[in-house]
């Protein structure tokens, strides 16, 4: 399956200032997303502490982020979380979908 998205390295993120909660990822381990995805753009905590990890991905020409939300525990988000927040200007729905598949074949081994 070719992947139809393109997640971005750390030094080549746009920037994603102004995008903000359009959707969640569930039932989605931090191990599925390394195995669709790679490492994540980001994988350091935010500033803040409210994120240890993101994902910058382009997808439909639009640009979608990835990453846990307030659990200020990496050790939780790679080892217990399974619900990601998705952050963007636009409606995430068809994100979501493209993600549940990718993921689902990385899962099958496709």
């Amino acid at each position: 399956m070719e992947m139809k998205i393109k997640v971005f390295k750390s030094g080549s993120a746009p920037s994603t200032m102004g995008s903000s909660l359009s959707g969640y990822l569930d039932n989605v381990t931090y191990q599925d997303l390394i195995n669709a995805l790679g490492e994540p753009t980001f994988d350091e905590p935010s500033g803040d502490g409210k994120t240890q990890m993101e994902w910058v991905i382009e997808f439909k020409g639009n640009l979608y982020t990835l990453y846990d939300w307030k659990t200020y525990d990496r050790g939780y988000t790679e080892n217990e979380l399974t619900r990601w927040n998705i952050g963007s200007k636009v409606n995430a729905f068809d994100f979501i979908g493209e993600m549940e598949a990718i993921i689902n074949d990385k899962r099958k081994g496709i």
